[in-house]
């Protein structure tokens, strides 16, 4: 990164997160440069963390000593003072002199993981310095959902997932990636909840935090949704998307996203945030053609790409037919659900209830999923 250069391995973030919405703890500042501790505190407001600041290394055990802070910041100024302290992961050597040869000696004797020079070095520190206090651990388990034709049913299996999920015990996130889907927040009863909507991101292009990201979002059984708003706005810029989506997946749990058959920027940038995506390909002859050429374009962004066969069949049509047709693995069938159409109709969202094809689909497959590796 800009400005930074190491002495030693990175250093290893500590426990869980606070409770999305917090002021999260910050990083121990050690400097007496009134410079320095200006552009300190401006950065850690940047991250949306509460430092502690001291001239020296401070005595005691507690919040904000040196031993239980979860980031050290040790101005060039203040190196000479830190002598002594007990080594630690975490600490990091912040100074404006480039020309400086002094300040490798200092990390050294610090025991520094690596030696910053502002204003270079910027952008990682503020990256560096949420990362810490939101106590990024395992990235979400991020899942698209693609419909291989019009009318493939692509939004409310995105939304039986999400609420699935939520109803098994996961932290879960949907994320509408098709502005013109019509809104998920809809599909799931939300659409007078309040919250912010994609239109209030658009301008999202430097790191957004994941708990102010989900502290935001309007809430719907169990799960926090990013729809759309009922105005004209129907793209989503690339840095807001890749924002977004980022600090979505720090959050760890599942994120699941519903996106769009035609791949544009936005969309593309989405489909290098997924684990794996699911091309839902009702069992027809013109559907399988119109998901060839879908799963062509995604293919060129997503390398894991898999099949949902939905149901009923063409004559001579059935799920294997259809994924090796496509040559894609297949995750499943999904069978026509007759009360599936009365249910939204009348309200009640994909995936609240335990019964039906559906919401056995969505089950079994999350249970394989967490499965195969944990929460990957």
């Amino acid at each position: 990164m800009p400005g930074a250069h190491h002495t030693s391995g990175a250093p290893e973030p500590p426990g869980p997160c606070s409770a999305a919405g917090e002021r999260r703890e910050g990083p121990l500042i050690l400097t007496e440069d009134p410079e320095l501790l200006d552009d300190l505190l401006r950065l850690c407001a940047a991250a949306g963390v509460d430092p502690q600041v001291h001239h020296t290394v401070p005595e005691g055990l507690g919040r904000g000593s040196w031993d239980s802070a979860p980031l050290v910041l040790v101005g060039d100024d203040a190196a000479a003072r830190c002598r002594g302290a007990s080594r630690r992961s975490g600490v990091l050597l912040v100074g404006h002199d480039q020309d400086d040869p002094g300040v490798w000696r200092s990390a050294v004797e610090i025991g520094a993981d690596c030696v910053l020079r502002l204003p270079d070095a910027e952008g990682w520190l503020v990256d560096r310095i949420a990362d810490v206090a939101e106590g990024v651990g395992r990235p979400a388990l991020t899942v698209g959902v693609i419909g291989g034709s019009g009318g493939a049913g692509a939004s409310t299996l995105a939304g039986a997932l999400a609420v699935t999920a939520a109803r098994q015990g996961w932290r879960t996130m949907l994320v509408d990636g098709d502005p013109l889907g019509g809104g998920l927040d809809v599909l799931l009863g939300g659409e007078h909840a309040e919250g912010r909507r994609w239109p209030e991101f658009a301008t999202s292009k430097g790191r957004v935090a994941g708990g102010a990201l989900e502290e935001s979002l309007p809430a719907a059984h169990g799960l926090r949704v990013l729809s759309w708003d009922r105005g004209d706005m129907v793209a989503v810029p690339r840095e807001a998307m890749r924002a977004v989506l980022a600090a979505a997946r720090r959050r760890g749990g599942v994120v699941v996203v519903d996106l769009p058959r035609r791949v544009d920027e936005s969309a593309a940038e989405a489909l290098a945030q997924l684990d794996a995506g699911l091309l839902v390909v009702p069992g027809e002859l013109r559907a399988v053609a119109a998901a060839r050429r879908v799963a062509s374009a995604v293919g060129m962004v997503l390398s894991d790409l898999r099949v949902v066969v939905r149901g009923p069949y063409a004559a001579g049509l059935d799920e294997r037919w259809v994924a090796d047709a496509l040559g894609l693995p297949l995750v499943g069938e999904l069978p026509w659900d007759t009360g599936l159409s009365a249910d939204l109709n009348g309200g009640v969202p994909p995936g609240v209830g335990s019964r039906g094809p559906l919401a056995r689909f969505c089950s079994a497959f999350w249970e394989r999923a967490h499965a195969a590796g944990g929460a990957r």
